[in-house]
């Protein structure tokens, strides 16, 4: 912006010496055609006139002799250089005798456009603006591709690694539960089987993740809240028990909510996958579901090692313990469906005591 209003001031004072360059020519012309009039010869003198300039001549006492000149000049004006009243400007030629009609004075004025330079100014401006963009989105592209493509081959490999896993958990899942029911559970079998499940877990957390903005888009359905709770903490009290932990449910019958599925699962499967992990051993998660007027509240108890900041809970990567594992990502995308869903959330915490976490869903009107 500098360079441009030096530019601008110079355009500004170039425009004024080109003014005062012309009206000194046509100053001349002027003089020159009254300096050829012989009064012997020719009757009357045809004052010169012009398409953008007007001219006049005035006695001593600045009174007009003849002019074109429609602005009005006061005695004042009339000293001999170059003069600029609002944007009008004129040039005026002192005589020394009267020997150009009995005048005193030439002047030759003209408009001065201020409008028409702002506008070239403005359209040099707005074509350097578009010549920077334009250079600069080809820099910054040309900059941002290797980290493009590296982003991409990340993405690729991160959903190719996805799939590669999916693959191997299943099959660990399926030969596990085959071998229970031939030959019976034991406590090896079981640590197996949730080892594999912590597994699932993390592994759908990072599908979740990758399918985000799809599953924002999807539609919500008629869900069977309570059983799809029970099936939930089924699932996970084979975790549970290899730290001795006990998953009470206080869950009301018969509870129905609009919700998108995959949200739903992760908001249930995140905060019991972190009752278990962050409980101490021997203890109980207590997970609860009822109506409470306007909203279905879901809760979740554990007595385990407490929260000592619980506004950052929710931030991705943050994790108050880091001898539990985890990536941190859990509660992160619970915050998201959170914001996007506006549900109310309360946390209790007391460190070496446990935690609560309610989740409160608008109670639909049907």
């Amino acid at each position: 912006m500098v360079p441009f209003a030096i530019y601008d001031n110079y355009t500004y004072n170039l425009e004024e010496v080109k003014t005062e360059i012309a009206l000194k020519k046509k100053s001349v012309a002027i003089i020159n055609e009254m300096e050829r009039f012989d009064p012997a010869i020719q009757k009357s003198f045809l004052f010169p006139r012009f398409k953008t300039y007007q001219a006049g001549l005035y006695d001593s006492n600045g009174n007009p002799i003849f002019t074109l000149i429609e602005k009005p000049l006061s005695p004042l004006d009339l000293t001999p250089g170059y003069h600029r009243k609002g944007n009008y400007r004129f040039y005026v030629t002192k005589f020394d005798d009267d020997r150009y009609f009995g005048a005193k004075y030439l002047v030759v004025g003209t408009e001065f456009n201020i409008h028409k330079i702002l506008l070239n100014i403005l359209l040099i401006f707005l074509s350097i603006v578009a010549v920077t963009f334009i250079f600069s989105f080809i820099i910054l592209k040309n900059f941002s591709k290797p980290f493009k493509e590296i982003n991409k081959a990340l993405d690729d490999f991160i959903k190719d690694s996805m799939h590669e896993i999916n693959t191997p958990l299943s099959i660990i899942n399926i030969n596990v539960d085959m071998f229970i029911d031939k030959f019976g559970k034991n406590r090896y079998l079981s640590r197996i089987k949730s080892a594999a499940k912590i597994l699932s877990s993390l592994y759908d957390d990072m599908n979740y993740l990758i399918k985000e903005q799809t599953i924002q888009k999807a539609a919500k359905k008629r869900i069977n809240f309570s059983q799809f709770l029970k099936k939930s903490v089924d699932y996970f009290k084979d975790i549970a028990e290899l730290k001795d932990i006990k998953i009470k449910t206080d869950i009301q019958e018969e509870i129905y909510i609009d919700f998108v599925p995959q949200k739903l699962q992760k908001i249930i499967d995140n905060n019991l996958s972190n009752a278990i992990k962050y409980s101490n051993e021997g203890k109980e998660v207590i997970v609860s579901l009822k109506k409470d007027k306007d909203a279905i509240v879901l809760g979740f108890k554990d007595f385990g090692i407490g929260i000592k900041e619980p506004d950052k809970i929710f931030s991705r990567y943050y994790r108050e313990d880091h001898t539990k594992g985890g990536f941190g990502i859990g509660l992160n995308i619970v915050g998201k469906i959170v914001n996007e869903e506006n549900l109310e959330v309360k946390i209790e915490s007391e460190p070496g005591e446990g935690s609560y976490f309610e989740y409160r869903f608008p109670l639909e009107k049907r």
